[in-house]
């Protein structure tokens, strides 16, 4: 079974010793953490501290330190999620932070039913933010998604061009495209473009591949918008090498309270 994770702002470097405390040794102490126990702790920029859990008191939760280890493989998933009804964006996110999404897009695309109002759309954000850093515990990663802003077409647009310019790659799903994404050659820093229920309109295709994106296929079906993203996202994580760690394959972390 792998270790439990845990989110802090800093982790120390050098030291044998160290506590927890705060919001996430309270989620320890109800998970019922013991004396001897793995866990790990990660600051969500890569930093990760593996060690025992010496004592858990009111106070935190104090850590015999094993290692501290900083993780980056040099790859870039960029997932932009247009907005979804019944919250399938938030699932989408979810799912894509477990298979490796290291970039989150919310794109009020042009179709999208789901509307962040201004007044709401802070509330929004927290909500996404929340459901990522809940998702990189459960996976065990040690980097949270970082959430851009809200991005309309227009946006998304002068994404692709800048992520094409740095000499990334920029896929759009699209069930219309004959390319399959598995046949496409791909940088290290990709970014994939997902539309709302009703798909991506001709006008926003036209845009995104006047700017240097790709419209390919997921998979032979149709699928949801809460559906494709993760599954592309999987695609792009494995043909990076992200599924090649020879201890995480196959593993399947038990479920815990975030």
């Amino acid at each position: 079974m792998t270790n439990p994770v845990f989110l802090a702002q800093e982790i120390p470097e050098g030291s044998s010793s160290w506590t927890l405390g705060g919001e996430e040794a309270h989620h320890a102490r109800v998970m019922r953490l013991a004396p001897g126990e793995g866990i790990d702790v990660v600051d969500g920029r890569g930093t990760r501290l593996r060690g025992t859990v010496a004592a858990v008191t009111p106070e935190g939760v104090a850590i015999d330190v094993a290692s501290v280890t900083h993780e980056d493989d040099g790859a870039r998933i960029v997932l932009v999620q247009a907005l979804a009804k019944a919250g399938r964006d938030e699932d989408a996110i979810e799912m894509a932070t477990e298979v490796g999404a290291d970039v989150v897009v919310p794109w009020q695309a042009e179709r999208s039913i789901a509307q962040w109002a201004p007044a709401k759309a802070g509330r929004a954000a927290a909500k996404w933010e929340a459901r990522l850093r809940a998702a990189t515990k459960q996976s065990r990663r040690s980097r949270v998604p970082e959430l851009l802003d809200l991005h309309d077409s227009r946006a998304v647009a002068r994404l692709v061009e800048r992520t094409r310019a740095e000499g990334g790659t920029a896929l759009v799903l699209h069930e219309s495209a004959t390319t399959p994404l598995h046949r496409v050659a791909l940088s290290r820093n990709v970014m994939i473009v997902v539309g709302p229920e009703g798909g991506v309109s001709p006008r926003e295709l036209e845009a995104f591949a006047a700017a240097g994106a790709i419209a390919v296929v997921a998979g032979p079906h149709v699928m949801r918008s809460g559906t494709a993203g993760p599954v592309a996202v999987s695609h792009v994580a494995r043909a990076l090498g992200r599924w090649e760690t020879p201890d995480r394959i196959g593993a399947t972390a038990p479920e815990r309270p975030a």
